[in-house]
């Protein structure tokens, strides 16, 4: 019903989208917030330990059908301010559960396995690069260059007083003459 209505509007439509749109998401809104700030009831929830309660089935089913991307997009796009209260208030009714510490600890954790894990990789890219470079080095010294140098043969003038520049090599100085390349 109203949750499939909104995910039907894309991000590139909500710019063009109607006044009863826009009444349409501030009411999914503070739906979501009103089921997220109804408060446990320790008599009603007497599972076996380990079963989620009742506040993580809800957050579980929020995420199951795309309402946490949806939060993300309204909560980081610059043209949906408006929403920003609503996307807080929602955000902070999800973790009313957990303490700081929890989540600070419990990010840590991931942070680090996944920082450690890109710092490996990173270090693996690097190596193979540093390879490449090598090998490419190495091929660049084996190849041959066809360019000669260039030499100045002192003691014969050239037009205007100057002493000839040489483009060939050395071994072909045997064979020079002021005619060389006028065919």
């Amino acid at each position: 019903g109203l949750w499939g209505s909104l995910t039907a509007v894309s991000p590139q439509d909500w710019e063009q989208r109607q006044e009863e749109d826009t009444l349409l998401i501030e009411r999914i809104l503070l739906l979501v917030r009103n089921v997220l700030h109804v408060p446990p009831d320790p008599t009603e929830e007497q599972g076996v330990d380990g079963d989620a309660s009742v506040h993580d089935r809800v957050l579980w089913a929020l995420h199951i059908s795309g309402m946490d991307d949806l939060l993300k997009f309204l909560a980081s796009a610059q043209v949906e301010q408006q929403w920003a209260l609503h996307v807080l208030e929602i955000i902070s009714l999800m973790f009313r559960d957990q303490s700081p510490e929890e989540l600070a600890a419990l990010g840590q954790g991931t942070a680090g396995a996944e920082h450690g894990e890109d710092t490996r990789e990173l270090e693996s890219l690097r190596q193979r690069e540093m390879a490449e470079k090598r090998s490419r080095a190495l091929q660049r010294t084996s190849r041959h260059s066809r360019f000669g140098g260039s030499y100045v043969l002192q003691g014969v003038k050239s037009i205007g007083d100057r002493d000839v520049v040489f483009h060939k090599g050395l071994h072909n100085l045997k064979s020079y003459s002021h005619d060389l390349g006028k065919e």
